[in-house]
């Protein structure tokens, strides 16, 4: 069978990281970067206690505490999916004003030992929202909306989720 195309990585800048250089199995580590998520004014979420998750080839996604979450926004979304390595996720409705961001952002309430850090934190897309900020920078969702990842400054790529990405 032939093996699926891996792209060349982009050259890592000073203060990058190559996303071709996370493990695979995915893993999930503390970061104090500042998170921030604002939305017609209202600011949803402010975190320096995040975790953020790392797998090959995929930016950062960002998991929040929810005590730096504005929970009076979210509401429960009946959507459930499941991550191999992190467990079965739970979906969250977002609404701010009359903005209703259906499943803009999940969590794992009970995810796999590997990942007992993010229990009940909840990641954001960044796409639906005025600004997903990482340390003051406008990030790009990662691309093909399926994954949850934010690109910043802080990463190299290519990024799966651009077409032709499936098997990376």
């Amino acid at each position: 069978m032939r093996q699926p195309h891996h792209p060349e990585p982009d050259a890592v800048m000073p203060g990058q990281e190559s996303v071709w250089d996370y493990p695979r199995p995915a893993i999930a580590e503390p970061t104090a970067r500042h998170i921030r998520i604002v939305h017609g004014g209202v600011v949803l979420a402010d975190s320096t206690a995040a975790w953020r998750t790392l797998e090959t080839s995929h930016p950062p996604t960002y998991y929040i505490p929810q005590a730096d979450i504005a929970t009076v926004h979210l509401s429960p979304n009946p959507a459930r999916s499941l991550c191999e390595w992190k467990g079965q996720a739970r979906y969250w409705d977002v609404r701010i004003g009359d903005d209703l961001i259906s499943g803009a952002g999940w969590c794992y309430p009970s995810p796999t030992p590997l990942f007992a850090g993010i229990a009940d934190y909840i990641a954001f897309y960044a796409a639906p929202f005025d600004q997903c900020l990482i340390d003051g920078e406008q990030v790009t969702p990662q691309p093909g909306g399926f994954y949850g990842g934010w690109i910043s400054r802080y990463e190299a790529g290519p990024f799966k989720g651009v077409p032709g990405s499936r098997f990376w």
